[in-house]
């Protein structure tokens, strides 16, 4: 009876085990600041909690982390949703949709030098902008330049690196760049530039009225575990909450996963994704996670103005709410 009630413990345990469902999740970018909530979720057990057990891989740009998504390889991921949107134009049918806005406010930005005359989008005229192909904020530029009137055939654009993109404006080799607004210009700081020679023009404050990074599921799996998957959404809403309400507690699983980042930088770089990003004003007073409908349409008018959509536009293609509960998640109690 002993050895029997010992066996019958091993397989329960063995059950437990095989039912904790592995969920590889594909960031859109390094292990930095704005990556700390997703290490929180999982070192804290809250994708425990729902029988998952997330891995994460890091990203080198949304225009890598889709197809990551859409192909089947993984499940779930991280992608700027203007990308998303075009990708679908594209790939009709494509087996991938956003399901929950992260950056209610988008971190699309032109970092420049004041010693080098950039202090408004017009200055950018006669200057010369370092932009990554693959980068978010680059392809949001067409809207910025539109929105602000420029005249692009007087800006010369220079295709870097992601690598290259900070030094070059750290060298004085181009006088602006495109990027994320907490990660651009706190790089550049770090190679040396004073903070008070750089200069952050964030799109969102100069006409553009666009949605940013979303997690992206692949509808087939989702069709298939929607359990999983709102499981995933409610751990990584936890993940946030945990970091907004103490950002230095989070770091040092970051820095687990990446021992050559700064704490510091990358605590600074989170608490700037959290202020200007994720915890804004509209989603304290409607939840975390959602979209609204308004907005969205506003935003494929405006991507609309710059881009030839091969199909007609349609919201529910993009995004759906159906992984999350009424209302989206609380990020405070």
């Amino acid at each position: 009876m002993f050895y029997r009630s010992l066996l019958s413990i091993a397989l329960l345990g063995t059950s437990a085990a095989y039912a904790e469902t592995q969920m590889p999740f594909a960031l859109d970018w390094k292990f930095e600041g704005p990556a700390a909530p997703y290490f929180a979720a999982i070192d804290n057990g809250y994708f425990k909690a729902h029988d998952l057990n997330v891995t994460v891989e890091a990203g080198n740009g949304s225009l890598d982390a889709i197809p990551k998504v859409a192909t089947g390889a993984f499940p779930v991921g991280m992608a700027d949703i203007n990308s998303l949107i075009k990708f679908l134009d594209q790939n009709p049918g494509a087996p991938v949709i956003g399901a929950m806005m992260v950056y209610d406010k988008p971190p699309f930005a032109i970092i420049g030098r004041k010693s080098q005359g950039i202090d408004t989008p017009k200055s950018l005229e006669g200057k010369k902008l370092g932009a990554p192909p693959p980068d978010g904020a680059w392809a949001q530029f067409p809207i910025f330049a539109a929105e602000n009137d420029l005249d692009v055939s007087k800006i010369t654009v220079e295709p870097v690196g992601f690598p290259t993109r900070e030094p070059m404006l750290a060298e004085g080799a181009v006088d602006a760049i495109t990027g994320f607004s907490f990660t651009s210009y706190l790089n550049a700081a770090r190679l040396g530039v004073p903070e008070e020679d750089l200069v952050t023009l964030l799109m969102a404050d100069y006409g553009v009225e666009l949605y940013s990074n979303v997690i992206i599921v692949n509808t087939e799996y989702a069709a298939e575990n929607p359990e999983e998957i709102k499981g995933f959404l409610a751990g990584v809403a936890e993940g946030w909450k945990a970091s907004i309400a103490d950002p230095a507690s989070v770091i040092p699983m970051l820095i687990e996963r990446n021992p050559a980042a700064d704490a510091e930088l990358e605590q600074r770089r989170l608490e700037l994704s959290i202020e200007d990003n994720v915890a804004t004003d509209w989603v304290k007073a409607n939840g975390f996670g959602i979209i609204d409908a308004d907005r969205m349409e506003t935003a494929l008018t405006q991507i609309a103005t710059t881009y030839d959509f091969a199909t007609t536009p349609d919201a529910a293609t993009y995004f759906t709410d159906a992984y999350l509960p009424d209302g989206g998640f609380k990020l405070a109690e």
